[in-house]
């Protein structure tokens, strides 16, 4: 920051703290829903304000980051699957803070280049010293327009305040029990605060100055920082495996696989199982243990192009060949933990966290395929792809209504084998819209049963007061039907 200090900063500032009330409100007030995209609406257009005569980078990612971004909080209005909302607190922020240094940064580094992590660190560290420069020169100016006397005043009185608060809140809750008429007499209080208790107001008050510091430091000093970053065009690697230890590495690896892929072919080719195993315990039987050979894998052929050092064409040619044999083996232990997952879904059926790995199994095959193109063509960057792959993949993931897929599925295998989990559709919104086309069909086995969960699912929507921030139109349809339902 220069050493004067600009109106566009004291702008900048403003527009932080009305931002951070609009934080406080759509995500400390009940379940998130609409308050998301509408609060990521606003950040945006702060940034983009801020940023409108800046110079930015990146274009072509940064727009795919900002669509995924959008997607991301447009879930949340969408649908009300409980573990995309956990996963995306952490996702969200993080993919902004990426998308905003990437865009905004002068610097010459690669965003695929692992230098690029290190500048992300850096910038938000950078938003501290930003804040601590604010208050260096805000200070100065605030007493040049107050005599000495005054300021010194100004200074004692906050930290008298300061000080007497934690007593002032100990003393109060004990008068509090010492005397019932006080006691009322501050519940009136609080009732004239919009029913809001004092403690809430003083943490809703910690939590907008806090974020409003966080938003000015972040974006400030991105604005205020004017250093470019050179970069080599080709990143030198942190060390060096030789060549002969990765081939002998990689033909003990094949061998055992090799070995494991001929047993898996007698299951591809035959009806029959060994050991006397059901297909539901054979389902059950090695699914996770595939699936973490299959990432270990991964992890070996990325370790492999990383870091192996290469004296001779014909030991890039032996070790391209070994790779291609671990990638093609892989493939096959992913086919298997593909068909072992379908025989334990058709006979317990379809959940959430079994479709899930269903799906990381084809966003691996397509991995491994990127993957193999790049043990035969060097030009390729496996971290450039890894990246936009994984946020497409997880994108996706989010958009595609899993919820709805699960239960449309299930409601196959019902039509097909006459078995549903009822318990387990009561826990989505469209499972219960399901549930209540099923109860209108009346089918005899299982009308009580659908009836006693549609009841406790209509008490709890009679007895939960949704705030404006958690509409979500999945949420509103199931409610609707509800309140409509006659069980009587």
């Amino acid at each position: 920051m220069s050493s004067q200090l600009e109106k566009s900063d004291l702008k900048l500032l403003a527009a932080c703290f009305l931002l951070a009330v609009l934080f406080e409100q759509s995500f400390f007030h009940g379940t998130v829903g609409v308050s998301y995209i509408i609060f990521v609406v606003a950040f945006y257009w702060l940034y983009y304000w801020r940023f409108r005569k800046f110079p930015l980078s990146n274009h072509r990612l940064g727009f795919l980051l900002l669509i995924c971004i959008w997607l991301l909080a447009l879930s949340y209005l969408l649908y009300t699957n409980p573990f995309f909302y956990a996963m995306n607190t952490i996702i969200i922020p993080c993919l902004i803070i990426i998308h905003i240094v990437l865009i905004s940064s002068q610097s010459k580094i690669q965003w695929y280049q692992w230098r690029f992590v290190s500048l992300i660190f850096k910038s938000v560290f950078d938003s501290f010293s930003f804040i601590g420069q604010f208050f260096k020169i805000f200070n100065p100016l605030m007493s040049t327009k107050m005599n000495k006397g005054s300021a010194q005043a100004v200074k004692k009185i906050g930290l008298g305040l300061l000080v007497s608060f934690p007593v002032l809140v100990i003393v109060i809750n004990l008068l509090s029990s010492a005397d019932q008429n006080f006691s009322s007499l501050l519940s009136n209080l609080q009732n004239m605060m919009i029913n809001v208790s004092i403690s809430e107001w003083i943490t809703r008050t910690i939590i907008i100055i806090i974020y409003t510091f966080a938003v000015f430091g972040f974006i400030g000093s991105l604005r205020k920082s004017n250093t470019v970053v050179t970069s080599k065009a080709v990143e030198t690697k942190l060390f060096t495996i030789d060549g002969i230890v990765i081939a002998t590495i990689l033909v003990v690896l094949d061998v055992v696989y090799l070995l494991f892929v001929s047993v898996q072919f007698q299951y591809f080719f035959s009806d029959s199982l060994h050991s006397g195993y059901t297909y539901a315990e054979y389902a059950r039987r090695g699914f996770f243990e595939l699936l973490l050979v299959s990432l270990i894998n991964l992890s070996v052929l990325s370790g492999v192009l990383a870091f192996t050092k290469v004296d001779s064409k014909k030991m890039k040619r032996l070790i391209q060949i070994l790779l291609t044999i671990l990638i093609i083996s892989s493939g096959i232990m992913l086919v298997s933990a593909f068909l072992r997952l379908n025989l334990y879904e058709e006979f317990y059926g379809y959940t959430f966290f079994r479709v899930l790995p269903h799906s990381f199994m084809v966003y691996l095959g397509i991995v491994f395929t990127y993957t193999l193109v790049k043990v035969w063509i060097d030009r390729l960057t496996l971290r450039h792809f890894y990246f936009i792959s994984a946020l497409i993949y997880y994108t996706f993931l989010n958009v595609m209504n899993v919820d709805q897929f699960i239960v449309n599925e299930n409601m196959k295998r019902y039509v097909e084998t006459g078995s549903i989990d009822v318990n387990y559709m009561s826990q989505s919104d469209p499972g219960i819209i399901e549930l209540m086309d099923l109860y209108e069909k009346n089918p005899k086995d299982i009308e009580q049963k659908i009836k006693v969960i549609l009841q406790i699912s209509k008490n709890e929507l009679t007895q939960d007061d949704q705030s404006w921030q958690s509409f979500n139109f999945t949420r509103y349809a199931t409610e609707e039907r509800l309140k409509n339902l006659n069980l009587e």
